[in-house]
């Protein structure tokens, strides 16, 4: 990990690490009588540069039709949460579009761009990976390695995916990856997001000791990254898992 340091009474500008800033410019403030049967009253404050409230006034149609507009803008947004952009895709194997949501859906054996850190002694490039079993939600993500690149079913057996940076039961660490699942995305964006994060960052360790595979899986991805050949499924290993264990 990398660290800095800094000298006694040094100032340091830290405005370009900063995130998206929002400054306040309205508040509303709701007002409640002790008599139940009375209405609400609702007031409305601009703001200053300090941001603190000024101007008070009622609310108006204008304030109150473009707070509806907003909120409803957001609802529609949140809707579209998973929703397919057409029929649902043939690899979706579970769908779950409530609260974070959930997905199950698997890929199959094919080639892909690879990336090890340089403590690894593996050369980043292509190679053959096996088909995959994924599983996520807005906030995590889990994966398996299917010995077949047919469509699994509740019985599937799911072996250990063989790859750096998984633990035993399956979940990703993504260690300094920024993973921002936005709640907008339809079922496509959802799963091509986290197919790209787990391949686009870079693999580093085995988690706490596991060893995915039959053998040293340091050699075997130095071997598939050059030799280009198939993923060898028979070094996979059972996780005792099946599909049904994940719905």
């Amino acid at each position: 990990m990398k660290t800095n340091t800094v000298k006694e009474n040094e100032i340091i500008d830290v405005e370009k690490q900063f995130g998206t800033l929002y400054h306040p410019q309205s508040a509303l403030v709701l007002y409640q009588s002790k008599n139940p049967n009375a209405e609400p009253y609702v007031e409305y404050f601009d703001m200053d540069e300090n941001g603190s409230p000024i101007n008070a006034q009622p609310l108006s149609v204008r304030e109150a039709k473009n707070l509806s507009q907003s909120l409803q803008i957001q609802t529609e947004k949140e809707k579209t949460f998973l929703k397919p952009k057409g029929l649902l895709p043939i690899n979706v194997l579970y769908l779950d579009s409530s609260n974070n949501g959930k997905v199950i859906w698997f890929s199959k054996a094919q080639k892909r761009e690879l990336f090890f850190v340089k403590n690894l002694a593996i050369p980043n490039g292509k190679a053959n990976v096996p088909s995959v079993l994924w599983c996520a939600d807005k906030f995590g993500l889990k994966i398996f390695a299917l010995k077949s690149s047919k469509r699994p079913n509740e019985n599937t057996s799911l072996f250990h995916a063989p790859f750096f940076n998984i633990y035993k039961d399956g979940k990703v660490c993504m260690g300094t990856v920024d993973v921002r699942i936005k709640k907008s995305l339809s079922l496509e964006e959802f799963i091509e997001s986290w197919e790209n994060y787990f391949f686009n960052s870079y693999f580093s360790h085995l988690m706490n000791g596991h060893n995915p595979i039959q053998g040293n899986c340091v050699q075997i991805w130095k071997d598939l990254i050059q030799n280009k050949n198939s993923f060898p499924t028979n070094i996979l290993i059972d996780s005792k898992l099946t599909l049904k264990n994940l719905l």
